[in-house]
């Protein structure tokens, strides 16, 4: 059954008198927005800030006790005025910016809570900062130069914490420069952990922690190695002295303030003896080791006695090579220069030795020759003190020339 035309007529009133409802309830519901925006943005209106009005006298008031004309005295009073403040639907994104930088200056801080920013001023460091360490921890009487440290061994993390604090009596040619520090965890530790002073002259600071994995089996078997160095204005390192101090019975009183004094180089001679002046460099890239024998000197030798020497190269107990050089007079401090070489590779370092002897020629050729004193240079398999100390130092400055005394010993 097709509709009427009737029918098509009331389904258009229908459909147009739906649209004109929806029309004018949006319409409605727009009106009533805008009316509760008007509403809320004339909360924010500003205040008048003029200065009321106060109505002057228009005519003298003549009191009914005096005869004298008189004015009321004007009241000073005034409005302070109001920073605009603006609905937070109307600020900008640079306002923004400014109201968060405003609320954290005035955010409160631990238990000071303030409602303005005033500047009143700044911390002074030094009424908060520590004494110096030499007011703190004087040296002990005597002008030899002395380093001091503290040394203490963690049991439940097997660390060893080493602090580094101060030197005391450098000679004078050193004031100037920049001291350095190298320590070592002897014998295993063959990578050096430096150290530089915080300032210069007689009494260098240095305030350096230092923390050494090692587990307490082998903490009373090493030694802690600190050597002392000058650098100068072109770069040149020059060795000031050195400590060595075994671990062995030294931490019963952990953390206590240690004073040693520093072997110089020229510390080291054997009165009975005399000593040696070595020079040491060894090439990785070359697997060479050089050594070179330059004088000696406080030997004990008849008069107009000559004196050689003899250096040999040693893994384990065998004797790789051996070299001697020219006899010499053993008058007054004996010059030798003798320069050897040896063939050894990066991996035999910790298993060879250097084994010095200076002999006095026998008139018996089928007799061997009379030995003075004689040293060993190597790791700490072989050697101990500056004797090992030398050697670490050249292992660990591959390239350069390491020279030192030694004091002879008796041979075995």
């Amino acid at each position: 059954m097709f509709a009427g035309p009737d029918q098509a007529v009331l389904l258009a009133a229908g459909l147009s008198a739906g649209l004109l409802v929806l029309l004018l309830l949006g319409l409605a519901v727009y009106r009533l927005w805008k009316q509760q925006q008007q509403k809320r943005q004339s909360q924010y209106e500003e205040l008048p800030s003029a200065r009321p009005s106060a109505p002057g006298p228009s005519a003298p008031v003549i009191p009914v006790s005096q005869n004298s004309w008189a004015t009321p005295r004007e009241i000073p009073f005034q409005l302070p005025p109001r920073c605009p403040t603006q609905p937070e639907w109307s600020r900008t994104e640079g306002e923004e910016r400014k109201m968060e930088a405003q609320k954290d200056l005035l955010a409160p801080r631990g238990s000071l809570s303030v409602s303005r920013w005033y500047p009143v001023g700044a911390v002074l460091a030094g009424l908060y900062s520590d004494p110096p360490l030499n007011e703190v921890m004087a040296p002990p009487p005597g002008m030899a130069p002395r380093l001091c440290f503290s040394v203490e061994y963690r049991h439940s993390s097997e660390q060893l914490v080493v602090s580094l604090l101060r030197l005391s009596n450098l000679p004078p040619r050193f004031h100037g420069n920049v001291t350095l520090a190298e320590l070592r965890l002897l014998p295993d530790d063959r990578r050096s952990r430096q150290a530089k002073a915080r300032g210069t002259g007689p009494d260098p600071e240095f305030n350096n922690l230092f923390i050494f994995q090692v587990s307490a089996v082998r903490v009373p078997r090493s030694t802690l190695s600190v050597c002392v160095l000058s650098t100068e204005q072109d770069g040149r390192r020059r060795a000031v002295g050195r400590i060595l101090f075994p671990l062995e019975g030294e931490l019963g009183q952990a953390g206590r303030v240690l004073w040693r004094d520093l072997e110089t180089e020229g510390d080291t001679q054997c009165s009975d003896l005399g000593d040696v002046q070595i020079s040491l460099c060894y090439s990785p890239a070359l697997q060479r080791l050089s050594v070179v024998v330059l004088r000696a000197r406080g030997l004990q030798l008849l008069p107009g006695a000559g004196v050689c020497v003899q250096v040999s190269l040693q893994i384990h107990s065998q004797v790789v090579k051996s070299k001697r050089s020219c006899v010499v007079k053993g008058e007054g401090e004996p010059s030798f220069s003798h320069r050897t070489t040896f063939k050894l590779r990066p991996q035999h370092l910790e298993e060879a030795c250097l084994r010095v002897e200076l002999q006095q020629p026998s008139s018996v050729h089928s007799e061997p020759p009379p030995i003075l004193g004689m040293l060993v240079l190597g790791p700490f398999m072989y050697a101990r003190g500056p004797q090992l100390q030398h050697w670490m130092d050249m292992v660990s400055s591959p390239q350069d020339a390491i020279k030192r005394w030694h004091g002879l010993g008796r041979a075995s």
